[in-house]
């Protein structure tokens, strides 16, 4: 990744309602969201959501998809993973660190208590 685009992907998330929006699509998984169901869940007009849709999906960090008369967005995961790769590359000067360990296998080594 370049480092235009990792600007352009952060600034596309540097706006608290995209950054909710966001956030609300990655834990609801590939299935995503209607729009309609976005505005309800993070009480955001229609029109305002609209706006903050489009500067996702305009950056890709999002998907639109066609579903009836309903368009159903959601996360795009291979974005967002270029661009945390891009953060974290030479992390720690290449040395193992938890900044690049898996979350889940932090969140599972964190459950088990181990030290």
């Amino acid at each position: 990744m370049e480092n235009t685009n990792a600007v352009l992907l952060l600034s596309a998330l540097s706006q608290e309602t995209r950054l909710a929006v966001f956030r609300l699509l990655v834990q609801q998984g590939p299935n995503g969201l209607p729009a309609g169901q976005i505005a309800d869940r993070l009480d955001i007009s229609p029109a305002t959501l609209s706006f903050h849709l489009k500067e996702l999906t305009n950056a890709g960090l999002t998907l639109a998809r066609q579903e009836g008369r309903f368009v159903i967005y959601s996360a795009n995961y291979k974005t967002m993973d270029g661009l945390i790769s891009f953060l974290t590359e030479n992390c720690c000067a290449g040395a193992p660190c938890e900044a690049t360990a898996s979350p889940c296998a932090v969140s599972d080594k964190q459950m088990r208590n181990d030290p």
